[in-house]
């Protein structure tokens, strides 16, 4: 798709990352909603789909498409290489130290819940899960499910009202009887980046595990899991320009091997008799039946695809963005942001006086400004900060200044609607 031939603004970063060569390389990105050229701000919730992602899966459906490992036709060894390799993608891409580190899951939450049901087998009554307050559901109804059902503790690490980790909280929450501390790389409400190196040796120092979800830190803090010395890394392929139904997580080879199998059938297995069964090696021993192959494919077309960017580059962008943003809105006593820790990344989660969120949402809406309105999957964050719901504006490598400038014109809009 051609870029567009409209006067445009250069990047507010002023560095070299071009956000209408990555723009134009997004079909769906040229509609309109409304009358109104689309304004996508909800990547946070699922970023939309490069040429190269569609392109990818339908040269996989259409030219060389067969189940994988189990085969010995050409077609089955074509695809079985196009899934092994995007394994090797995804390491690359963490720094994991060997590609079977990598483990598929269809996406962050069931790789959450793998975690959780291999822990419930060593976990006894009174052991603790350390979390903090600014957690996505998923990093937190497997544990609360494992409180419940075996009688665990679980911590909770408070939340600042900046939005930044209270890291002297978290410290004093991790002792003798803590197994796991699970924290996200960076919100997905506050935008906040934690330090997740930090929590790791707090971690490591009691002995226990840690397990970061790294949904929106994939994206837009570079991570590298050796650096982190996190024992799992959690990740989802939508939210990195892949398709929907896959994701996975790294994890130390120490930990991985300590885990029994999540699920059992094909493909997870080394033997089956009528009286015993044995165990593949890692990763396969988590990757029972048929796997979503062709997701696979097209999320490693999209780590790809995002690598050959200058990620630096890409987060400076985005957050001179998010910059442009709450410049133009300083001074509107309406609007109040929640979250503004330093070093977040572009996300502008925000309220408006005398309005509802979906209501802010369905207005911006009519001027094709999608962004997301509710509780954002993280209820006791909410319950934190006092607030029973907000709009948040996410931004991504694909937005320009044209579309913050379209967002903060709808919202005074919106507002002025209000009155």
């Amino acid at each position: 798709m051609a870029p567009s031939t409209a006067p445009r603004s250069p990047s507010p970063d002023g560095g070299g990352f071009d956000p209408y060569a990555a723009r134009a390389q997004f079909p769906i990105l040229s509609r309109t909603v409304n009358g109104k050229p689309l304004v996508y701000l909800d990547s946070a919730a699922s970023a939309q789909k490069p040429g190269a992602v569609i392109e990818a899966l339908t040269a996989a459906m259409e030219g060389s498409y067969a189940n994988v490992h189990r085969g010995l036709h050409t077609l089955a060894n074509e695809t079985t290489d196009a899934f092994e390799t995007a394994r090797e993608t995804v390491a690359r891409f963490l720094n994991a130290e060997t590609p079977d580190q990598i483990v598929w899951t269809k996406g962050g939450t069931e790789a959450f819940n793998l975690v959780a049901a291999g822990l419930a087998r060593s976990l006894k009554p009174g052991d603790e899960i350390v979390t903090t307050q600014m957690e996505h559901h998923a990093n937190i109804v497997p544990w609360a499910m494992l409180r419940d059902r075996l009688g665990i503790v679980l911590r909770w690490a408070p939340v600042l009202d900046d939005g930044s980790l209270d890291m002297a909280g978290l410290a004093a929450l991790i002792g003798p009887r803590t197994r796991l501390v699970a924290v996200t790389h960076m919100s997905n409400v506050l935008g906040t980046v934690n330090d997740v190196r930090a929590v790791a040796d707090l971690a490591h120092a009691a002995g226990a595990l840690v397990l970061v979800d790294g949904c929106q830190g994939a994206v837009h803090c570079s991570p590298d899991v050796q650096a982190l010395d996190c024992d799992f890394y959690v990740f989802t392929g939508h939210k990195l320009y892949g398709p929907t139904g896959i994701g996975g997580m790294y994890g130390k080879r120490a930990a991985l091997e300590a885990l029994p199998p999540y699920q059992g059938g094909g493909e997870m297995i080394a033997t089956v008799t009528e009286d015993s069964v044995t165990y593949a090696g890692i990763p396969h021993r988590f990757e029972a039946g048929t796997p979503p192959i062709l997701e696979v494919i097209g999320l490693g077309a999209a780590l790809e695809w995002f690598m050959a960017f200058d990620r630096e580059a890409v987060a400076a962008h985005e957050r001179s963005l998010y910059d442009h943003v709450t410049g133009r809105l300083a001074g509107h006593d309406w609007l109040r942001i929640i979250g503004e820790a330093p070093g977040k990344g572009a996300i502008l989660t925000f309220t408006v006086e005398g309005a509802h969120a979906h209501d802010v949402a369905q207005i911006l809406d009519r001027y094709g400004v999608a962004l997301r309105a509710g509780l954002h999957c993280a209820e006791p964050l909410s319950r934190r900060f006092g607030i029973s719901s907000s709009a948040r504006a996410s931004f991504a490598l694909y937005n320009t200044v044209e579309d913050a400038d379209a967002f903060v014109d709808a919202l005074i809009k919106a507002r002025e609607f209000f009155q």
